[in-house]
């Protein structure tokens, strides 16, 4: 699903499962730790919708990253994105706050290029400057302090438009809820700005003007069907 499931095997441990049943619906923290990350990245579990976005997110990066840049990646997971592109780096960082991710990020990166650290969105704790700033896949729609991460992104890519976010349009709501279903977490509440599973976890989608409302001035591009392009 978004970067979490960002966004690791199979769907929620039973243990993690029987927890939930007994004291309430897990945070999405908690999902996350539980770990679904290279289930719902496995093609097998994904609706056709999900992915053709997934893929239209790496034609997005493959058509804008260039050699020489210095990439960060917000909510990196296991670091997919940037290990695709490290031979074009100059630099390449991924911050996730799951340490689990990240620790799986670093085994899988292979350059000295790459760099992965455990930290908190909004405080990332990094001084440097970078050519282009990612936070993709939904990611940001499962984010609590969307205004703190997009003013964290503009601090490490100071330039205007080089700020990216790929999430999930009014569309994709029935591809997710087939996902989700897919991975033992079945949709039990909808809204017009989310979806909450049976699990606990809780995903946003967006209209045009829900995004304009949020980021304030952006180019906004249709993607896949289901999703949309930020650029700020």
């Amino acid at each position: 699903m978004e970067r979490r499931w960002s966004v690791n095997s199979g769907s929620v441990p039973h243990e993690a499962a029987a927890q939930s049943s007994a004291r309430g619906p897990m945070s999405n923290d908690e999902v996350y730790a539980a770990g679904l990350l290279n289930r719902a990245l496995d093609p097998a579990t994904q609706p056709p919708e999900i992915r053709s976005y997934l893929q239209a997110e790496i034609e997005l990066l493959n058509g804008t990253i260039v050699h020489g840049m210095a990439v960060i990646d917000v909510g990196c997971g296991t670091g997919r994105h940037l290990a695709m592109f490290r031979d074009r780096l100059r630099l390449g960082v991924g911050v996730d706050y799951e340490h689990t991710y990240v620790v799986e990020a670093r085994r899988r990166a292979g350059a000295r290029r790459l760099h992965f650290i455990t930290g908190d969105a909004t405080a990332v704790p990094i001084g440097a400057s970078f050519d282009l700033a990612t936070c993709m896949t939904n990611t940001w729609g499962t984010m609590s302090d969307k205004a703190g991460v997009l003013n964290e992104m503009r601090r490490l890519a100071p330039r205007p438009r080089t700020r990216l976010l790929s999430v999930y349009g009014e569309a994709s709501v029935l591809p997710r809820r087939e996902w989700y279903h897919r991975l033992g977490h079945p949709v039990v509440e909808e809204s017009s700005e989310s979806l909450m599973t049976e699990g606990g976890f809780r995903s946003e989608h967006f209209s045009e003007a829900r995004l304009r409302s949020l980021v304030g001035d952006c180019l906004i591009h249709p993607l896949a069907g289901i999703a949309y392009l930020v650029k700020f």
